[in-house]
């Protein structure tokens, strides 16, 4: 396995990379303080988490038909499209910030077109890593993508904070400005993200069910197999309760009424956890059994969350973002490169689409569980139901052999020697 000074000389991954750090910044920066605007306008805890809920209802709506396109379409085009729908998003509720004719549909309208552009570009994105990236190169790639995520955590938040309190339209010009990056910054990559050739297509009076026929083989592909199986079952389970974690300690501070800018370097504990868990990852992969860094990071939110059963202060949870977020890259690292060294060219997009499909049909529901059960039983109690709902999650792949016997990656099986010895043209 390479480490991360080999994957800088990598032109390619560089350049997807930065430009996406770049986007992720400003869409971090808008979703931070998506839930204060809420709450500011209604007042109330659950249709503050509405916001979030309808992001991920958009991207896991429109990620099976994301895979389906990164499979058939030129990758780069399909991510600039996406990116470029994101600038016209954000551009509205900046202008909309500018006259003071916020409301909450508008911010629901906009964070679910804003889900349905990030699930077409993720299987894309996924697909166009292993285009750019050798198989050797993988588990550190998807490490750094790790890493990425909580630079745009880090930073968002309190540059949203700050934002923010100056006034409500700068979040979302600075969003705006960022997708317009991304935009740029893919038109710049030189490997052809063109998808496999297939023989087998048909015309256009045969296309629909072409379509239906591609929409479903990822998702048969990922239920015949019992790891994938697990995996994805433990993925709902676990983005469910600790998401809901998440927003129960955020919104405990805004009802406490700490400031904005003060949640925010709260916030950006989370981002400085993973990463430091990111650069972390590589060692850690190449040392453990996949499949035991799986159940371990499973269980390590555990004993973080039965504190906040009884404390809500600030620095406590700051602790836990912190703390929490530290084993996460490490985990998901391992298990989606497996994922991927294990999956065949032609259905990268898809398998990647049908996971992330089924891991993520929960994560709409998270900000609403959230507020639903601080509004309806309090802190204490609300955060004693997440903490047996994460230990019942924990035991999915705990209790499955086929996550546990899963081998370190230098013992992973190889599908193809195009996979070993070359870059692969997906």
């Amino acid at each position: 396995m390479t480490g991360y000074r080999t994957l800088v000389r990598n032109r390619d991954f560089t350049i997807l990379w930065t430009g996406e750090v770049v986007s992720q910044l400003g869409t971090a920066t808008s979703m931070f303080v998506f839930p204060l605007i809420a709450f500011a306008l209604t007042g109330s805890a659950v249709q503050a988490g509405l916001p979030d809920a309808a992001l991920m209802l958009g991207m896991t709506a429109a990620l099976l038909g994301g895979g389906v396109l990164a499979d058939r379409c030129d990758r780069r085009r399909v991510m600039r499209a996406a990116s470029a729908c994101g600038a016209l998003l954000y551009g509205s509720l900046a202008a909309a910030a500018v006259l003071d004719s916020l409301t909450l549909t508008h911010l629901i309208a906009v964070a679910f077109g804003t889900g349905v552009a990030t699930g077409v570009f993720g299987p894309a994105e996924a697909s166009a890593v292993r285009s750019v990236v050798t198989r050797e190169e993988l588990p550190t790639a998807i490490s750094q993508n790790q890493a990425r995520h909580h630079i745009a955590s880090l930073l968002g938040g309190p540059l949203g904070g700050l934002l923010y309190g100056a006034s409500r339209a700068l979040p979302f010009v600075f969003d705006t400005v960022t997708f317009a990056v991304s935009y740029v910054m893919l038109g710049r990559l030189r490997t052809d993200l063109s998808p496999v050739v297939r023989t087998d297509r048909v015309g256009w009076t045969g296309l629909g069910r072409e379509l239906r026929s591609d929409l479903t083989e990822g998702m048969r592909y990922v239920f015949a197999r019992p790891y994938f199986r697990t995996m994805v079952a433990f993925s709902a389970c676990s983005n469910l309760v600790v998401n809901a974690v998440f927003f129960v300690a955020i919104l405990r501070l805004v009802q406490q009424g700490v400031h904005p800018a003060a949640i925010g370097v709260i916030s950006a504990l989370a981002g400085v956890g993973g990463i430091l868990g990111a650069l972390s990852a590589p060692y850690i992969i190449d040392r453990m059994r996949t499949g035991h860094l799986t159940v371990l990071v499973a269980w390590s939110w555990v004993p973080l969350i039965v504190p906040l059963v009884f404390w809500g202060s600030p620095v406590l949870i700051g602790a836990m973002l912190f703390v929490g977020v530290f084993f996460n890259p490490a985990g998901n690292a391992g298990a989606q490169s497996y994922r991927v060294a294990i999956t065949p060219a032609r259905l990268q997009g898809r398998i990647s689409s049908a996971t992330q499909f089924v891991g993520l049909t929960t994560m709409p529901l998270a900000p609403i569980l959230g507020g639903f059960l601080l509004e309806q039983y309090g802190a204490r109690t609300g955060t004693a139901v997440l903490l047996v709902a994460t230990v019942l999650a924990a035991l999915i792949p705990t209790l499955s052999r086929t996550v546990r016997r899963v081998p370190r990656p230098r013992d992973w099986p190889v599908l193809d020697e195009e996979l070993v010895n070359q870059r692969v043209a997906v």
